[in-house]
């Protein structure tokens, strides 16, 4: 995969891994959008860093992810990469929460939904054009999930499967990557007391698989826990199932 040269669009691009992923293909010679729903945090961002083309959108309403769609069509029409980035998090033990029916359509649309969306829409575009790429965000907890985390788990976990199903469908027609994280040290993971990587340090290892064309990119102890779940699968689950 060609890293320099490249017009690219990253869904949560205000802060965490989006802002770490935007400021490292800037630095390298491409052009970013980032999309964000904090309207302070964009234009704070746009003037840190002029280059960076920011968009506001709320990724849990189809309005703004068809406008978006337009904006890119109509002012973009050279995109290459979609990087579907974006991701919340509730955790919460569904016994003691009946009432979580706001939490799991926002983790739903913005994990999942958005990003199936934001992909029909912009493949004729991304197609056009040479060096294509989607890469989709999920997570360990898409293969061994926490029972903190319920909605979570299940939406990485679809997000992982249409990845798998995308690159059987786009192959030989673009690339289909999925980058899976392990605890990164961002808001989203301020409570959790696990070792943390930082958004810098997933980066560098991203930046490594997607120029060797890795399509899953297993970032730190993810590769250590992929391995455990397939040959201990039982263990891994028990390990994980309190983090």
């Amino acid at each position: 995969m060609k890293l320099t040269g490249n017009k690219i669009l990253i869904t949560g691009g205000s802060r965490g891994i989006g802002l770490a992923m935007a400021e490292r293909f800037l630095q390298m010679g491409n052009q970013v959008i980032i999309t964000g729903r904090n309207a302070f945090a964009l234009n704070s961002l746009a003037k840190r860093l002029p280059a960076l083309e920011v968009y506001l959108c709320d990724l849990t309403k189809t309005d703004d992810i068809q406008a978006l769609i337009r904006h890119i069509q109509h002012q973009h029409s050279d995109l290459n990469i979609l990087i579907n980035n974006a991701g919340v998090q509730f955790n919460y033990h569904i016994p003691e929460q009946p009432n979580v029916t706001h939490w799991v359509y926002e983790e739903m649309e913005t994990n999942l939904i958005a990003p199936i969306l934001l992909t029909n829409g912009l493949l004729p575009v991304l197609e056009r054009n040479p060096n294509c790429a989607i890469v989709n965000v999920t997570s360990a907890l898409a293969f061994v999930p926490k029972q903190s985390a319920p909605i979570y788990a299940v939406t990485k976990s679809g997000l992982h499967t249409y990845t798998q199903v995308l690159r059987y469908q786009l192959e030989d027609r673009m690339k289909v990557f999925e980058l899976i994280p392990s605890l990164v040290d961002t808001a989203m993971t301020e409570d959790n007391e696990g070792m943390k990587i930082s958004p810098e340090t997933l980066v560098d290892e991203f930046m490594r698989g997607l120029k060797k064309d890795m399509y899953e990119i297993n970032i730190g102890k993810v590769k250590l826990l992929r391995l455990l779940h397939r040959l201990a699968p039982k263990v891994a689950l028990r390990m994980m199932r309190f983090k």
